[in-house]
């Protein structure tokens, strides 16, 4: 019996480990923020991160977009009162980036979001999340393969790796 119980502990524990190593890790940030939080609020993630011409990347939400709503709500808090001192040195918040795609890939936001990708294909369930983490393989030449075929998108090499 003594046998069994081990070797149900250690698989249990083999199983525990295998799972907190296919956790995905999000990077240190100077502040704490929920995308589940905004999102129960019913933001939507272009209000936050919008796309300016020429369309090539999301923006970060600047200091003062947060600011106009934190202005009044949840003042407070420690994490809201870090953020108003930021956007009283107009600084901008030195947020980690969490997916960063290889210089030599030519990427597009706008040509994605025209053809109705929704931002959750690329970058998962994030109104779920408390804390962004890498959950796609988005960045990877596989993942975007895997999806250009699963929606019959151009695979051809030039399409992402020619200069624009």
């Amino acid at each position: 019996m003594v046998a069994f119980q081990k070797a149900v502990f250690l698989f249990a524990a083999l199983g525990a480990f295998a799972q907190q190593a296919t956790q995905p890790k999000a990077p240190a940030q100077p502040l704490p923020f929920s995308h589940r939080t905004h999102a129960a609020a019913s933001l939507k993630c272009a209000e936050c991160h919008p796309n300016p011409d020429p369309g090539d990347h999301m923006t970060l939400p600047a200091t003062a977009r947060c600011m106009a709503c934190h202005a009044t709500i949840a003042k407070d808090k420690p994490a809201i009162q870090k953020l108003a001192e930021f956007a009283k040195s107009k600084e901008p918040i030195p947020w980690a980036r969490v997916y960063t795609i290889p210089a030599f890939v030519f990427w597009n936001h706008r040509s994605h979001l025209k053809a109705g990708i929704e931002c959750e294909a690329c970058h998962g369930p994030v109104y779920q999340m408390d804390t962004l983490a890498k959950v796609t393989k988005v960045t990877t030449m596989d993942g975007c393969m895997e999806c250009h075929r699963d929606k019959n998108a151009d695979t051809g090499c030039g399409s992402c790796h020619e200069e624009r």
